[in-house]
């Protein structure tokens, strides 16, 4: 599965969630003033590898539809978690420890999609992915809100390991930077008004700073 990508950077993210409280802000249009090793580290997340190293074509498609659903994805351009991910495994990069009663990170994440895939077939009599998003949503939260074991994994673990590694991946992404305001390394110019509401001068004010993307407007 390719996703799509625009030249700009604005994931669209729905207002009412977050989206837009730092219009204009852009990280990457700071890496002028970042050292070569910085640059070197966060330039590459833009660009989307372009072979695949550890899932497989169908498992590919499987995590996409899955990280869609977990990071609420839905239209392009989209932060392109799935090639992390895939990535991160291929190099063995795992937390560096894993809960005793489940397997090792990358065949954890190959035996879940399996589940998904069956379970979805299971409910709808289609795959994970042909599954309508409501489908989708539907086999996520069966998963969520089950207890025990899930195809003979820990229910609680795998949830675990799908989010860590989404969010993982989607926050160390210069678009996601945007969206929460968050202006990077910034190395090694740095940090110089540091505390509350304490701004640089390339930084972009919060537009709508009583907005809790969680509660809606003014919290709860």
């Amino acid at each position: 599965m390719t996703h799509s990508r625009r030249a700009r950077t604005s994931l669209p993210l729905d207002p009412a969630h977050g989206g837009g409280r730092y219009p204009g802000f852009d990280t990457i249009g700071q890496s002028q003033h970042w050292d070569a090793a910085t640059t070197g580290v966060v330039a590459p997340r833009i660009g989307i590898p372009t072979d695949l190293r550890f899932f497989t074509p169908h498992e590919e498609d499987l995590a996409c539809a899955l990280t869609d659903q977990l990071l609420g994805q839905r239209e392009d351009p989209r932060v392109p978690v799935v090639r992390m991910i895939d990535a991160r495994l291929a190099e063995g990069q795992a937390d560096g420890w894993r809960h005793v009663d489940m397997p090792s990170d990358g065949q954890a994440w190959r035996d879940s999609l399996a589940g998904l895939e069956q379970d979805a077939r299971e409910a709808f009599d289609t795959g994970f992915v042909g599954c309508s998003w409501e489908d989708q949503t539907a086999v996520l939260h069966a998963v969520r809100n089950a207890t025990g074991k899930w195809h003979g994994m820990p229910v609680t673990w795998v949830w675990s390991l799908w989010t860590r590694y989404a969010d993982t991946a989607f926050y160390s992404h210069p678009w996601a930077w945007d969206e929460i305001g968050f202006g990077g390394p910034a190395y090694p110019r740095g940090y110089k008004n540091m505390g509350l509401d304490a701004r640089e001068p390339w930084e972009v004010q919060d537009t709508r700073p009583g907005l809790d993307p969680l509660a809606g407007e003014g919290g709860s």
